[in-house]
């Protein structure tokens, strides 16, 4: 396989694993829910690097979908770097804008997308799938830095979509009114484990409010073939069970051999369009010269194996529909071109053969909230998709969340009638805060909460995803993992975490031994490796180096 290289690819290519955990503030004013919590749909307002690292413990190996839109680098949209790397050359790039003058654009854009889409690659589930917008500045350069995360082997697919009906004036060549859409499985063996055939993706065709297609019409909206074609099989006449006999008009051939007719007339997936036909001693009569043809209704069949790569305009919209939907929901055009519904529902409708309609989806370049958006409208015709969206920018709140709250509670300019009467759910707002720094802790600066260190260390500790619904600070009990039950002696208070210790009181209280030993974080300890082993406790001290214990 071919190897991508640019500037900065030596100091980027491991910096996920530097960039700090930071908390992760619940912000109740901003929320729409009853309670605030992890588990609900999420809006995270900050920097989607360090916001994709503090969902780690929650969320690794849970993310069943990814969609994000980027920024395209077309050196108009006034991007910054911001990563703070540990490198002179990249620290002079930082809060400099990359215009289409800047002769690295390439290379910081590169060097943007590749920490975010390894922690994105963490977060995916086993079975997952990621799909990635993106115009012509960086598609090839994006196919080949994802060949490398996700391996070339679980490429799926480059979807070419439309996005623009009309002819740019503006244009000094080609008119470019296309852009794309990059699709990558975790792992394409998982995905046909869990399908339990050959096809790694499956495209439900059930009628629904936000699918009003006819069950009739088969896999999906799209057109089906007729029963002849220009060059195929020798021409053959074919008799149906209905008695009403075929064959290919004139200067066309069978589009299927007798023998898979025959099966596909049995199985009663293919029906003849007699509407315009007299029937008269079992002959066909033709209609003003020509025979009518037959039509595949395939009614027994509920799903289909996705379309081509060239996305329907009539099914994913156009930019302009993205446009138009900003309008409807705040009655001007605040963003320049979302992404229209449709698309995202498209995307988070290709699913596999078992789909529950109970899954996350996860947006880290959020921008208006569409991703929320078309998982509440699919949600409104039958489904539990929880979503995840992260965005930097100062209008996280007034925008993203704000379009969000207001499809929750409904439109009453919508001309949708769901969304009029609103598409319900709720979310937790969130806003990340300080970084978790072990080594201030006990000087007292920044102190995180007990809920924040406890999914801190219980994560880096054991790898394994944190339920703060388990957490029982009154006995110090953080969580179960695989091998460990975790305690933590902790406070956010100085004085406490000066004179706190694992003593022999702290060992009895853990209660009996059941089978998984004891991991307790504390400041310090006055217990001896007897008493250690006696009570079944690795002890591990704040701060402490991530995944080595002090015993």
């Amino acid at each position: 396989m071919a190897v991508l290289d640019f500037k900065g690819k030596p100091f980027i290519q491991n910096y996920h694993l530097t960039v700090k955990y930071h908390q992760l503030v619940p912000r109740k004013e901003k929320s729409l829910t009853s309670k605030v919590n992890l588990h609900d749909n999420l809006i995270i307002h900050g920097d989607n690097l360090k916001a994709l690292k503090a969902l780690l413990p929650n969320y690794a190996g849970k993310i069943k979908c990814v969609y994000i839109d980027p920024p395209y680098n077309t050196g108009a949209q006034k991007w910054v770097y911001n990563d703070s790397v540990n490198s002179p050359m990249m620290q002079e790039w930082l809060g400099k804008v990359v215009d289409s003058e800047d002769l690295t654009r390439h290379d910081k854009w590169l060097c943007m997308m590749m920490p975010r889409l390894k922690l994105l690659w963490g977060l995916l589930a086993d079975d997952g799938v990621i799909f990635v917008s993106i115009d012509d500045n960086e598609v090839h350069h994006l196919r080949a830095l994802m060949d490398g995360i996700f391996q070339e082997e679980n490429f799926l697919a480059l979807m070419t979509w439309r996005a623009m009906h009309t002819v740019r004036n503006s244009s000094k060549d080609f008119n470019q009114n296309t852009e794309y859409v990059l699709a990558f499985a975790k792992n394409k063996a998982e995905l046909i484990r869990a399908g339990d055939d050959k096809t790694y993706l499956r495209y439900p065709a059930e009628k629904s409010e936000s699918y009003p297609y006819d069950e009739g019409d088969g896999n999906g909206p799209y057109k089906l073939d007729p029963l002849h074609s220009r060059n195929y099989y020798t021409p053959y006449e074919y008799t149906f069970k209905n008695g009403i006999k075929w064959k290919a008009p004139k200067g066309t051939y069978p589009r299927y051999s007798p023998e898979t007719l025959a099966l596909m007339d049995e199985a009663g997936q293919i029906v003849f369009n007699g509407a315009r036909l007299k029937k008269k001693n079992g002959s066909v009569l033709t209609h003003k010269g020509k025979v009518p043809l037959a039509k595949r209704y395939l009614k027994n069949v509920r799903e289909g194996v996705p379309p081509d790569t060239l996305l329907p305009a009539e099914l994913v919209g156009f930019s302009k529909d993205g446009t138009a939907e900003m309008m409807e929901i705040f009655g001007d055009k605040v963003f320049e071109q979302p992404k229209p519904t449709s698309l995202i529902k498209f995307l988070l409708r290709i699913q596999r053969k078992i789909d529950s309609k109970d899954y996350l989806v996860l947006d880290s370049f959020a921008g208006t909230g569409t991703t929320a958006h078309a998982a509440l409208a699919l949600n409104k015709g039958g489904g539990k998709r929880r979503f995840i969206l992260v965005e930097c920018e100062d209008y996280a709140d007034k925008i993203t969340a704000e379009r969000v709250r207001r499809v929750i509670k409904g439109v009453p300019a919508a001309k949708d009638e769901a969304l009029r009467k609103g598409l319900g759910g709720s979310f937790s707002y969130f806003e990340l805060g300080d970084p978790i720094e072990m080594e201030s802790i006990l000087a007292g600066d920044s102190l995180p909460s007990y809920k924040e260190l406890a999914r801190y260390v219980f994560y880096t500790a054991t790898g394994e995803e944190f339920d703060d619904t388990k957490v029982d600070e009154s006995r110090n009990f953080v969580g179960e993992s695989r091998e460990y039950h975790v305690y933590l002696l902790y406070k956010p208070d100085t004085d406490y975490l000066k004179s706190t210790a694992l003593t022999l009181e702290h060992a009895k209280a853990l209660g009996p031994y059941v089978g998984k030993k004891r991991l307790v974080f504390a400041p310090a300890k006055y217990l001896d490796q007897q008493h250690l082993l006696e009570f079944h406790i690795d002890f591990a001290q704040l701060p402490f180096e991530i995944y080595k214990l002090a015993k």
